[in-house]
């Protein structure tokens, strides 16, 4: 399987089909393999957070979600020849379990979220079970009977939205007592699956413009869009000087 290093993060350079068979494979295993979608915003925090790094790394399926990545591999010399968003991949994966009647626990995101995007996802995808689902305001004293729970459910997948880096510390951190096939870190994603986040429209998202179309609706997010060129500064120093 071929990886390409962009700013010190090792990506796995597949199709969005080959991906989905890969993720198949690895959830057959039930091995409870982590699985993460790094955007420019998680490769720059993981410059500076060990942790993170650790998590990134310790990760058997690495996607690199969004325009970012994919424009600053080039910048860097070591360009990836696909480009997957985080929501692209999980639904083309959901389908594929439809198909196979596999189960999927949903966490994350405020009170509801995840189970009305359950809702919505038995609807849009018939034959994928939802075997659970709980919110991602929790105490971190509550982790243990949140893992009961999802084990208890006994699910092929678990799709975890708490934002990063806490969704790939709390992968990391637990994955020894989850009894999961895999578990990804998919950052907003359930929001978008609950219809209580618009993703942009097909055409924006074909020139890499999605995060654009964001911050028009979500102005807030200018501070974090603000830091986001940062990776490309990075990339080129690596590609000078590394």
């Amino acid at each position: 399987m071929s990886r390409v290093e962009v700013c010190g993060i090792r990506f796995d350079d597949l199709s969005i089909q080959e991906a989905v068979e890969r993720a198949l494979w690895l959830m057959e295993e039930g091995r409870s393999v982590m699985a993460v979608t790094p955007n420019a915003e998680i490769v720059l925090e993981a410059q500076k957070n060990q942790d993170l790094r650790a998590a990134v790394k310790a990760s058997e399926l690495v996607i690199p979600d969004g325009i970012g990545v994919y424009r600053a591999s080039r910048v860097q010399g070591k360009p990836l020849h696909h480009r997957i968003t985080g929501i692209d991949f999980c639904s083309a994966l959901l389908a594929r379990m439809a198909e196979l009647g596999q189960r999927v626990f949903l966490l994350g995101a405020a009170a509801g979220v995840a189970e009305e995007a359950g809702k919505r996802l038995a609807v849009r995808y018939p034959g994928l079970v939802i075997a659970g689902t709980h919110d991602g305001y929790f105490d971190p004293d509550d982790a243990y009977e949140i893992v009961e729970s999802i084990n208890a459910s006994a699910p092929d997948l678990l799709i975890v939205c708490l934002g990063s880096p806490r969704q790939e510390l709390w992968m990391k951190q637990h994955a020894e007592r989850l009894l999961v096939g895999m578990m990804i870190g998919l950052g907003g994603t359930l929001d978008v699956y609950a219809g209580r986040v618009e993703r942009a429209p097909e055409s924006w998202r074909r020139l890499g413009l999605e995060w654009l179309y964001r911050l028009r609706r979500q102005p807030n997010r200018l501070r974090r869009v603000l830091r986001l060129p940062g990776i490309f500064f990075l990339a080129l120093y690596r590609r000078l000087f590394k």
